[in-house]
C-alpha cells in the first residue's frame, strides 16, 4: 500500500512533496491506469495537509495529464498512449473510430497470441504499415531543463531495442513533427500530457513509458542505519529532485542526503568524500567511481557506489518493442 509522508520542515513545499510522490506512484505504477486516488479527506487525515491543499495537487495532477475527475466517482489515474488507444490511432482510420477499434482489438489479441506484425499485415494493411513508418523514426523527447532524463531513456532503448534514437527538447518537438511524414514519440509517463498536445495535429503517435520501481533501492534506503549519509548523483535534475522525495518520504530526517551533477566535479569530489553510500544513474556511474578514485587518499573508507541500471519499466521497454515491430 503507497503510504505518503510530508516532511513539515523541509524546503521543499508540501504541495510539491505530495505532488511528486503522487507522480512517482503513477509513473512506477504503484498506482496503474485506472487506479483510484484517495479522496482529499482520506489523504488530507494521512498527510496532515489541508483538503484545499490536497485539491490543489490533485488539479496540477490533472493539468498535467495525469489523471482525470470523474463526476461524483472521484479522479482516477488516465490511461494513456497503447492503454487507451488514443494515440496509436492511424489517419486512415480518423472517419470511422468503430472500425479503428476493432481493427486494434483484433490486432492486439493477435499479436498476444504470438503473430507478428508482418503476418498480420494482410488482414490490417493500413494499420500496420502505419504502425511501421511512425517506428521507422522514434523520438525520445523530454523538457530542455531536464534532457538528462531524456538521455537516459534514449540510451536505455538504443541499448536494449538496438534501434537508432533521436533526442530532442519538448520545446523543438513541434518544429521537427511538422516536417516529418510519420514517427514514434517516446517520452516519460511524467512529460505525457505535453507531448500530447504537441503531436496532436500531426501524424505522430505517442507512446509513455512507465519508469522502473526501484523497489531493490527503496528496500536498501529502508534499511539503512538512522544518521547515514548518502549521495545521489544522476544526469537528470528531475531524477535528484525526486528521488530526495521519495528518499524523505520513507526516512525523514533520519538520513542525510545530498545530489550532485556528474557535471559537477568539485560538489561530485565533496560528496563522495563525506557520504557512506552513493545511488547514482547507469550514466553517472562511471564518473562516481572516477570521483571515488580521486578521493581515495583523503577517505577512511569508501562509499558503497549502488548503480540504478534501469529508468525504465521492463513491461513498457517489451511493450515499445511490440509496438515498433520488433518482436
Amino acid at each position: 500500500m503507497v503510504r505518503f509522508r510530508i516532511q513539515p520542515d523541509s524546503e521543499i513545499p508540501a504541495s510539491n512533496q505530495l505532488f511528486n510522490q503522487i507522480r512517482f506512484a503513477i509513473a512506477s505504477r504503484q498506482f496503474p491506469p485506472g487506479h483510484r486516488l484517495p479522496s482529499t479527506r482520506q489523504l488530507a487525515m494521512e498527510t496532515g495537509l489541508h483538503r484545499n491543499t490536497v485539491s490543489k495537487v490533485y488539479r496540477q495532477l490533472e493539468d498535467t495529464g495525469l489523471v482525470e475527475a470523474q463526476a461524483g466517482s472521484g479522479i482516477y489515474v488516465r490511461a494513456l498512449g497503447h492503454e487507451g488507444g488514443a494515440k496509436l490511432r492511424s489517419p486512415v482510420f480518423d472517419t470511422n473510430p468503430e472500425a479503428y477499434d476493432l481493427v486494434k482489438e483484433s490486432l492486439d489479441r493477435l499479436l498476444e497470441g504470438g503473430c507478428s506484425l508482418s503476418q498480420a499485415r494482410e488482414l490490417f494493411l493500413g494499420e500496420v504499415d502505419w504502425r511501421l513508418r511512425c517506428g521507422a523514426r522514434v523520438i525520445v523527447t523530454a523538457p530542455q531543463q531536464d534532457l538528462g532524463v531524456g538521455e537516459i531513456m534514449a540510451s536505455e532503448i538504443e541499448q536494449a531495442l538496438q534501434i537508432p534514437v533521436q533526442l530532442l527538447p519538448l520545446e523543438e518537438l513541434a518544429e521537427a513533427l511538422e516536417r516529418m511524414a510519420s514517427a514514434t514519440v517516446v517520452t516519460s509517463r511524467y512529460f505525457i500530457g505535453d507531448a500530447e498536445r504537441i503531436a496532436a495535429p500531426t501524424r505522430a503517435r505517442v507512446i509513455p513509458v512507465d519508469i522502473y520501481d526501484y523497489a531493490e533501492e527503496i528496500e536498501f534506503v529502508k534499511n539503512l542505519p538512522a544518521g547515514s549519509r548518502m549521495g545521489l548523483v544522476s544526469i537528470s535534475p528531475g531524477w535528484l529532485r525526486a528521488s530526495e522525495v521519495i528518499v524523505h518520504s520513507f526516512r525523514g530526517d533520519e538520513l542525510l542526503v545530498m545530489t550532485s551533477q556528474p557535471n559537477d566535479p568539485y560538489k561530485l569530489a565533496a560528496m563522495v568524500k563525506t557520504v557512506r553510500y552513493v545511488g547514482c544513474d547507469r550514466d553517472s556511474f562511471p564518473k562516481v567511481k572516477a570521483a571515488v578514485a580521486a578521493a581515495r587518499e583523503d577517505i577512511i573508507r569508501a562509499p558503497q557506489v549502488i548503480c540504478c541500471e534501469n529508468y525504465i519499466g521492463s513491461q513498457s521497454m517489451n511493450l515499445l518493442r511490440r509496438e515498433l515491430g520488433l518482436t
